[in-house]
């Protein structure tokens, strides 16, 4: 049977919803937080030389940023076509299939392809003060920006890693002379860096929206990740945690004539919102309830308020079945409980081991989320909640912060 058969018949069968194979993603730095519910003998299942994985990709369209030992598709999506693991086909082939059929036809016609995808970031240490290049810095070296939001799910996070703080922009009070001062000194000593930046504890079921040339540094809690299609960064912090960083992750997605240029390097910042005196009102995000909540569910909205990504956490009562519709297409990953999504029997993953199938991970097209989703949570005890992540078309998503 030819692919695009497959695909179709995949799409129409499963009444336009589609499983996704779980994406583990190693990374050669910092250490694995070890709350992704892999089984623990494979967190390093790609070879120590690839280091340990800590990450897991959703609804990716888009390869991860990961050296020249990672292989072509990894970070990319699969969608189970059958019960067999062997048995699977790129999103990104269904997304090029189904065009508007599966993504809508303003995304389609907009992006051409499902624009964002969402993952954990699951780490046991702080990660390095860093930034995601804008649109215009990244077009430069053929890539696009990075806008990014954050999520604390308590259901992931049954301890806080090593240092549950992130560090956001720089305090209002330093000059970009004193953060050249210490990026000249990248290569010569500890610079130090997130001693010119702000540092806020980590508060579970919130997040934070991060544009686009603003320095952050992680925390350690597991972090649900939603962000555009891109993986381009420039490392700031030297040293974190004991571990060297070398020049290239400072420079890495500049051109080569600027590798070496203090100024551009400098110019990859967004400066006002990094010494923005009131950060936390502008990008904080408390949970917003949807209207329609009621006894048998509860819906929020996670991440909003900015023009590229939006998501949702769902939860759904013991025992109650629901109809939930939305007007745009999204992924989603169960995070605890189990039932029925749609014609599927699924439940929250415990413990996986690499390589193997699960009943997590979803895509629902824009035609069946529409139409409304049928959700049924068969345990008598406890609640089934799942996080939805979004493109930037969502009619309903919030458009600004309460109280702001």
């Amino acid at each position: 049977m030819s692919k695009t058969k497959v695909i179709r018949e995949t799409f129409e069968k499963n009444e336009g919803i589609l499983r996704l194979i779980p994406v583990f993603v190693p990374r050669r730095f910092s250490k694995a937080g070890r709350r992704l519910r892999l089984h623990p003998d494979d967190y390093y299942a790609l070879g120590t030389k690839r280091g340990s994985i800590k990450e897991r990709w959703f609804s990716s369209v888009i390869p991860a940023m990961n050296g020249e030992l990672a292989p072509e598709d990894e970070g990319m999506s699969y969608v189970a076509v059958s019960e067999k693991i062997e048995d699977k086909i790129l999103f990104k082939d269904f997304v090029d299939e189904l065009g508007a059929e599966l993504i809508g036809e303003e995304l389609k016609q907009k992006y051409g392809t499902w624009p964002m995808y969402s993952k954990f970031f699951d780490y046991e240490d702080p990660l390095f003060h860093h930034l995601h290049l804008d649109f215009d810095a990244a077009a430069l070296v053929g890539r696009l920006g990075k806008p990014e939001a954050y999520y604390y799910p308590p259901q992931l996070n049954n301890y806080p890693g090593n240092f549950p703080h992130t560090y956001f922009g720089f305090d209002p009070d330093v000059t970009i002379e004193e953060v050249r001062a210490r990026l000249v000194d990248y290569e010569k000593r500890d610079i130090r860096i997130t001693e010119l930046s702000r540092a806020y504890r980590i508060e579970l079921g919130t997040g934070w929206y991060t544009p686009p040339g603003v320095l952050h540094a992680p925390g350690s809690y597991l972090t649900y990740e939603p962000q555009w299609n891109s993986d381009v960064n420039s490392v700031y912090e030297n040293i974190t945690a004991g571990e060297v960083y070398p020049y290239e992750f400072l420079v890495e997605n500049c051109p080569e004539d600027k590798k070496y240029d203090i100024d551009y390097i400098l110019s990859l910042m967004d400066w006002e919102k990094n010494i923005d005196p009131n950060y936390r009102k502008h990008y904080f995000r408390p949970p917003v309830v949807c209207k329609h909540s009621d006894e048998k569910h509860v819906e929020k909205w996670i991440v909003y308020a900015n023009d590229y990504i939006g998501a949702k956490e769902l939860t759904v009562m013991p025992g109650q079945t629901v109809v939930v519709k939305d007007e745009a297409a999204y992924g989603c990953i169960i995070v605890q409980g189990h039932g029925k999504f749609g014609v599927y029997d699924a439940e929250a993953a415990i413990m996986l081991r690499f390589g193997q199938m699960s009943a997590d991970e979803y895509f629902v097209s824009e035609q069946a989320a529409r139409k409304g989703v049928t959700i049924t949570n068969v345990s008598k005890w406890e609640p089934l909640v799942m996080l939805k992540h979004f493109g930037p078309n969502h009619p309903d998503m919030p458009k600004t912060v309460p109280g702001v």
